[in-house]
């Protein structure tokens, strides 16, 4: 009997875990939170496009003045000259390096804190950060060569890691982790070029394809885990209210760049409630696309009632 059961397993593992919400759904719906997710990724990016683009026009003669909506970074910006957002993370590098900051850095970083504690918890990672793409690609590759085993870092280092940047910067005075940050050297490259840069974004996307799958975000990267703890009690949600339906085709761990988040949920492991309170959930929406049973739903953490 295992013998039988082994197969199917083993085909599931192989297959596109997109292909049956896609015949059940439709293309639409079967990539809705996905797609949504690069236009925000794309459309964040145009706004800090935006001042560097206009500047070559002007010097082109083919713009009377230059205009920077978004002035910045995403770890530092100042938006229509009026709001400040800030990294909390970068903030605290900046204070263990003994560097007092501005009154509008640390206003924008009580902003970012706000949003990302009360509202959207680790969604930075899976809406915003420009990384994402480059490792969700690396993924999608990894299924397509049908590259197996990996050597995943040990669990919770990437916590760990949060603790050595800051105890780094204390001890150097430097803002540590923005000297090997791929998150904020592939923004400058994008919006300023930076050739350096795209040389480490090349080894995050070889580490997750060829090392371990979805390794950067879900084992190493600081950032992830800074903004996991800082959005525990955080309102957004990703819930599996229609748990009764699920047909074990496991599609939803396949694509899912934290598949130990959705068992609990999922399956009623140590919680009774179908809501993902990790907080390593990124929020990311694709196990709501793959679900050809639409078992799960993007919802709040306290809609706990099931269909």
């Amino acid at each position: 009997m295992s013998a039988n059961t082994a197969k199917p397993r083993q085909s599931q593992a192989l297959r596109d875990p997109t292909a049956a919400a896609r015949a059940s759904k439709g293309w639409w719906r079967a990539n809705k939170w996905l797609l949504l997710r690069r236009a925000c990724q794309l459309g964040l990016l145009g706004l800090f496009l935006v001042g560097p683009i206009s500047v070559w026009l002007q010097r082109q003669g083919l713009l009377g003045r230059a205009w920077w909506p978004v002035e910045g970074n995403l770890a530092s910006s100042l938006t229509l000259d009026t709001l400040p957002l800030t990294d909390p993370f970068m903030l605290l590098q900046s204070l263990a390096a003994g560097h007092l900051p501005e009154a509008a850095a640390l206003l924008g970083a009580a902003i970012v804190l706000a949003f990302y504690g009360l509202i959207g918890g680790r969604m930075y990672c899976s809406w915003f950060c420009p990384v994402n793409p480059v490792t969700d690609f690396a993924a999608w590759l990894r299924r397509k060569l049908r590259i197996k085993g990996s050597r995943t870092p040990p669990e919770g280092i990437r916590r760990w890691l949060v603790l050595v940047v800051l105890l780094v910067s204390a001890a150097t005075g430097v803002i540590a982790w923005e000297w090997v940050n791929p998150v904020s050297m592939l923004h400058r490259a994008l919006v300023f070029g930076a050739g350096a840069a795209w040389g480490v974004v090349a080894v995050v996307f070889l580490y997750d394809l060829l090392i371990a799958p979805r390794g950067w975000c879900g084992h190493l990267c600081p950032v992830g885990a800074f903004y996991g703890q800082v959005g525990r009690g955080a309102l957004l949600r990703v819930a599996a209210p229609r748990r009764r339906a699920c047909d074990d085709c496991m599609d939803c761990f396949q694509v899912c760049p934290e598949p130990h988040v959705i068992r609990p949920a999922l399956k009623a492991a140590g919680q009774d409630h179908p809501v993902i309170l990790s907080p390593d959930c990124t929020a990311c929406g694709r196990c709501v696309d793959v679900c050809s049973q639409d078992v799960f739903r993007l919802t709040t953490r306290f809609n706990r009632s099931e269909l």
